[in-house]
């Protein structure tokens, strides 16, 4: 160094000053080089998700997601100029000096991000339309098969504006001004909803059981939140999926063999348990292989490379999913895309969130999708119309859904398949198991408020049955909207009551039926009753020849002819028959009816009566007078 400094004092000034310059110009372009590497190195997503250690979970989610080469700052920084996101970049020092001393607490949530139309709207344009979009889920069931069904449903995406005719669908958020209010850090509940109209209409919306403050209107205002795209896509690149979702995946994709007995099951219930780390996660998993030895022995022996090939998938979505060491897993981390897992489009379309006009949200499923058409593997693929037919009146109610479990009858068979209505079984528009047989945890129609405002009036009661103000089918069910403290409680004296017996009493209001609709009919009496009436066990006991139901087991002999009528007219008397009258005595041994009137005897009765007992004989046979 001295040499150097020697050499260049030595120098005439004119070119020590040039020398000087050039030193200068290099140390400067080289510091400039340096800062500029630095600085797109500390902005890459290596950097972010592998140099801090706290990141890892949400490193591993970014890379297998659809926005895997969008550059981690573009989103927490924003995509803007040096000058501006210098110094917001400086004001989160505090997450370096949070990781170098361990200053946190897990699991890690966002406090804060460029709002979306500063991110998102860079790339995605809000006043693009989107068609509507034809979608299948592949869902697998818990049993032995891992037996599969397909749910098919057209997406209304939407989007656009309303100047151009559009600006509806499920984008309708983006284009429509909607401000919310949220105590909750993760969004969860959402008690206040504010909606402001093209025309500048305001209208309030409360959650009908928040149990709001009467001042809670001044907190509101001060804390309001505009709804933007993360409100919904919140995951949309750090996306933690379910247990159930991911094996329902792998197996879609043929990356585990669904002919390997339980896997689904065996596969949700490894990556449901919590685990104190990862290896002891692994290692629970990898002791499946030695489950199907034990209880599968024959399938293993023939599928062993099945078996392992299933055990690698479920030990890939394990260390996708779940990071003990970082307290993160799929509940963790709400995904406000959809409403099954989590609250999601529930959390203000949940039925409840209503306005001082009795306007509430609309809880729908075609507001923003189709309604869900659910076939079996083997089945073909339904007809789903993308036409948009005009709803009836009753059905721009904004609480038709609330409703609708009240309302149903043969008109909903205009448009409807009305068949086998509350079912499961997918026969039918009303069958739907999209519907009927999912619990919608997260929906609030058995809000009080909410039954006052649609339940109809109670009519009281004449002491007749009840008629049945909607179409009935051989496998309705009758207390999926009728047991104790369901939708229409039956009364607590029927509670003891089958299913089966519902329509022996209760019959539907009209005759009327359409399609396969079949009424459940009460069987008329094809014999003479008079002088039998209390008789009906004589014949119709569990043992006997025309044995009643078993739901009528408790049932007394005087409460027959409540629902059973004589028929019109009764075959006997149609056909000029009765019943033979006992021409003799009967005392003594001709009491025993059997010595002369067995089958093989001087006067054998009908092949019918071979089971019936001799003192049951008088009860139709009197003497003859």
């Amino acid at each position: 160094m001295r040499r150097i400094m020697g050499w260049f004092t030595r120098l005439r000034p004119p070119i020590r000053w040039i020398v000087g310059a050039i030193v200068v110009i290099v140390l400067l372009l080289m510091a400039v080089t340096v800062s500029a590497t630095t600085w797109e190195y500390t902005n890459s997503p290596e950097f972010c998700g592998t140099v801090c250690h706290t990141m890892p979970p949400e490193y591993t989610a970014y890379q297998v997601s659809p926005h895997a080469r969008v550059d981690c700052v573009d989103c927490h920084l924003g995509r803007e100029s040096f000058l501006l996101t210098v110094p917001r970049k400086a004001r989160e020092v505090n997450h370096v000096i949070n990781a170098l001393t361990q200053a946190y607490e897990p699991p890690i949530y966002v406090k804060n991000l460029r709002p979306a139309r500063d991110t998102c709207e860079r790339c995605h344009n809000p006043d693009k339309f989107s068609s509507d979009t034809f979608v299948e889920r592949r869902r697998y069931s818990e049993n032995e098969a891992n037996s599969s069904e397909s749910i098919f449903l057209v997406l209304k995406t939407g989007g656009g504006t309303r100047r151009e005719g559009l600006g509806r669908g499920i984008h309708w958020h983006i284009e429509n001004e909607v401000w919310y209010y949220t105590d909750d850090p993760l969004k969860q509940t959402i008690p206040y909803i504010k909606e402001i109209r093209p025309d500048g209409q305001v209208i309030e919306y409360l959650d009908a059981e928040a149990g709001l403050p009467p001042d809670f209107g001044k907190e509101v205002q001060a804390n309001l939140q505009r709804m933007d795209c993360i409100d919904c896509h919140n995951r949309i690149s750090h996306l933690f999926r379910s247990p159930a979702d991911s094996m329902d995946q792998v197996l879609a994709r043929r990356q585990v063999d669904s002919s390997v007995p339980f896997i689904k099951e065996q596969g949700v219930r490894v990556l449901n348990q919590k685990y104190a780390n990862t290896d002891e996660g692994l290692q629970a998993i990898e002791n499946l292989e030695s489950w199907y030895q034990e209880k599968q022995p024959d399938f293993y022996a023939q599928n062993k490379e099945a078996v392992q090939n299933a055990v690698s998938a479920i030990k890939d979505i394990y260390t996708a999913t779940v990071f003990p060491n970082m307290g993160v897993g799929w509940q963790t981390h709400p995904n406000n895309l959809g409403h099954k897992e989590f609250p999601g489009c529930f959390r203000c379309h949940d039925g409840k969130h209503t306005s001082v006009e009795g306007e509430t949200i609309r809880l729908e499923c075609n507001v923003c999708h189709s309604i869900p058409e659910i076939v079996d593997k083997e089945k073909a693929p339904p007809v789903i119309t993308i036409d948009k037919p005009d709803e009836p009146e009753s059905h721009r109610d904004s609480n038709w859904l609330a409703r609708h479990r009240y309302q149903f009858d043969l008109t909903c068979a205009e448009c409807h398949d009305v068949s086998n209505p509350g079912g499961t079984d997918n026969s039918s528009f009303c069958s739907n198991s999209g519907c009927h047989a999912t619990e919608w945890k997260f929906v609030g129609l058995d809000a009080p408020a909410i039954r006052a405002m649609v339940e109809p009036p109670k009519v009281p009661g004449s002491g007749e049955p009840r008629p049945v103000p909607h179409p009935i089918g051989p496998e309705t069910d009758c207390q999926i909207c009728h047991a104790s403290g369901s939708v229409r409680p039956f009364p607590a004296n029927h509670a003891n009551f089958e299913p089966a017996m519902c329509t022996l009493c209760h019959q539907p209001s009209s005759a009327e039926t359409s399609g396969p609709v079949t009424p459940v009919a009460i069987p008329g009496i094809p014999h003479l009753v008079e002088g039998q009436e209390d008789q009906c066990l004589a014949c119709h006991d569990q043992d006997a020849l025309v044995p009643f139901p078993a739901n009528h087991q408790s049932l007394g002999t005087d409460t027959c002819l409540l629902c059973h009528e004589q028929a019109e007219p009764a075959p006997a008397e149609a056909e000029g028959e009765k019943r033979p009258g006992t021409p003799h005595a009967i005392e003594g041994e001709w009491q025993d009816c059997l010595l002369c009137h067995n089958l093989d005897g001087i006067k054998p009765f009908p092949a019918n009566h071979e089971d019936r007992e001799v003192e049951k004989c008088l009860n139709c046979h009197k003497p003859e007078e």
